[in-house]
């Protein structure tokens, strides 16, 4: 009896699976590393206040952070100590009814805020305010 030859049937790898399953992959990693990433911005731990209320969004709001370190956030961009007269007689100049919110850490030195607070006043600011959390 005379069987037939099979022909031999080699193995295949499909790529367009494959392909699926690399995308999803990179998918998932490219959402997990986006949420890993830190924002940019300054680390203030306000002090707490029964008394809080709600600040104005203006434009003419200046907010001075100031960092544990002894840093100065004038509206976020980093100075020091020597160029805040200026800054703050450039931003009475172009608002007049400009105000000034001070965003503390609540471990920075009293000594520290009441040098920036001088300032402000020495810069012709009346609306002088603090920026705390309600407790």
């Amino acid at each position: 009896m005379k069987f037939k030859k099979r022909p031999k049937k080699h193995a295949k790898i499909e790529v367009v699976p494959l392909i699926d399953v690399v995308f999803f992959l990179l998918a998932t990693f490219v959402m997990v590393s986006l949420s890993m990433t830190k924002n940019e911005g300054i680390t203030v731990n306000n002090p707490a206040a029964s008394t809080a209320s709600p600040k104005d969004n203006k434009e003419e709001t200046l907010t001075l952070s100031l960092a544990q370190t002894g840093e100065i956030f004038f509206n976020k961009e980093k100075i020091n100590v020597a160029q805040l007269p200026l800054r703050l007689q450039n931003f009475k100049s172009a608002n007049k009814e400009g105000q000034v919110v001070v965003n503390g850490d609540g471990e920075v030195p009293y000594k520290f805020i009441v040098t920036v607070l001088d300032e402000a006043r020495k810069a012709g600011f009346t609306k002088i305010a603090h920026s705390v959390e309600r407790k």
